[in-house]
């Protein structure tokens, strides 16, 4: 019987138990099977990108009180250049596994989406 990570896309079809968060949810697996691998290559880019959403928040937050140092000074195009690096930082930590909150997202998706299905 294959075994499929949730952090992985390919396989989800074929599984039969799943792993999320280091445990077996056999819940998760009965739906994965109810709904279409590309179905799910979709879901799962949804669930990266309210992840970068989500971090995108959080970086801007950390950084509002930070004043701009070095070659850019604390002029106006420092904050429009930091709000770029923060959504690229965003996306680039959510795209490489993130903080772990796309994998909620994604199950939680797949089983509305299989409840859906019947």
């Amino acid at each position: 019987m294959e075994t499929s990570l949730i952090n992985g896309i390919s396989g989800y079809a074929k599984s039969r138990t799943s792993v999320i968060n280091g445990r077996n949810d056999p819940q998760f697996a009965d739906a994965l099977q109810k709904i279409s691998p590309e179905a799910q290559k979709k879901t799962r880019a949804k669930a990266e990108e309210f992840e970068a959403m989500f971090l995108n928040s959080m970086f801007s937050q950390m950084t509002t009180g930070v004043k701009g140092d070095g070659p850019f000074g604390d002029t106006t195009g420092t904050g429009v250049w930091r709000s770029m690096l923060t959504d690229e930082y965003s996306k680039s930590f959510a795209k490489s596994g993130g903080v772990g909150i796309s994998n909620d997202v994604f199950r939680t998706l797949i089983l509305q989406q299989a409840n859906r299905a019947g």
